[in-house]
């Protein structure tokens, strides 16, 4: 979207309590959203994957619960930067039975 004049000057009426309210919708609906990490359905299968990369994040949880060290998943991964392990790991967080599921299929398999 183009930022549009009419945009701004309707903020800058805004009331700072106004402001908050519409602060918190934009949270809200952001809410879901993960700086990083993206699921596209041409990608992997739609699995949520580090951006710029085909590495899911199923991939470094489980790397991680196995004992792989940030480190050494840095240095596995040469695209990989260490920002995008937090990312993994506060999307992993929030989604733990979904990145579960697609552990225990990838077994499964």
């Amino acid at each position: 979207m183009q930022h549009t004049p009419n945009l701004e000057k309707i903020y800058k009426s805004l009331s700072r309590s106004d402001k908050a309210k519409l602060l918190q919708w934009v949270a809200r609906d952001l809410g879901d959203s993960f700086p990083g990490i993206e699921s596209d359905p041409k990608v992997c299968g739609g699995e949520p994957c580090i951006v710029r990369t085909r590495i899911p994040v199923w991939v470094l949880v489980q790397a991680r619960r196995l004992g792989t060290s940030e480190a050494d998943l840095l240095y596995s991964y040469p695209t990989l930067r260490a920002e995008d392990l937090a990312n993994a790991w506060a999307y992993e967080r929030s989604h733990r039975k979904e990145i579960d599921a697609q552990i225990k299929a990838n077994e499964e398999a």
